[in-house]
């Protein structure tokens, strides 16, 4: 898979993430406007930016399962998506000033129209320990983010995994 970070973004359990991720039949629907959407608003009212996403990092691409900031967020090819790095990690992904960063010097969401400079993702993990996504948070102008903000992230994430897993036992 082609990517614009310089390295690799395939988990080691692909294969079983991509399974646990199909088994919660939470991809082939529409996009989200209830709890999902509430935790997202929820997370630009907390860290004061004007965007937080709910991924689902698929075999191609991220996509979207809901949104505050973007009306109409595209499905984007994973190798271009930072949620693709964060899936990664067990914790936050944090890039405080992404055009500082060497690893997305390639990206075009940092270099092209878009215009991201703060990323923080927490990743969507499975009872059983599975990364499957991400609920990210997007600024236009750098920050910083405190080690007690990532912890917030990574609660606010458990809560929409724990809706998740909820919704489909």
């Amino acid at each position: 898979m082609d990517n614009t970070f310089g390295l690799p973004i395939i988990p080691d359990n692909e294969e079983q993430r991509l399974a646990k991720l199909r088994s919660l039949n939470i991809t082939e629907e529409y996009q989200e406007d209830g709890p999902f959407k509430h935790i997202a608003a929820m997370a630009t009212r907390m860290f004061n930016v004007p965007i937080a996403l709910v991924n689902l990092v698929e075999k191609e691409y991220v996509w979207t399962k809901s949104s505050v900031g973007l009306d109409h967020p595209p499905t984007v090819p994973r190798g271009t998506s930072l949620c693709s790095l964060a899936i990664l990690n067990e914790n936050t992904t944090v890039f405080e000033n992404a055009m500082n960063e060497p690893c997305l010097l390639a990206n075009p969401m940092v270099h092209g129209d878009f215009g991201l400079r703060f990323y923080a993702a927490a990743p969507l993990t499975t009872s059983d320990g599975i990364n499957i996504g991400a609920l990210c948070i997007i600024d236009k102008e750098p920050r910083t983010f405190s080690a007690s903000e990532q912890k917030v992230l990574e609660n606010l994430a458990s809560v929409v995994m724990d809706e998740i897993e909820k919704g489909r036992s």
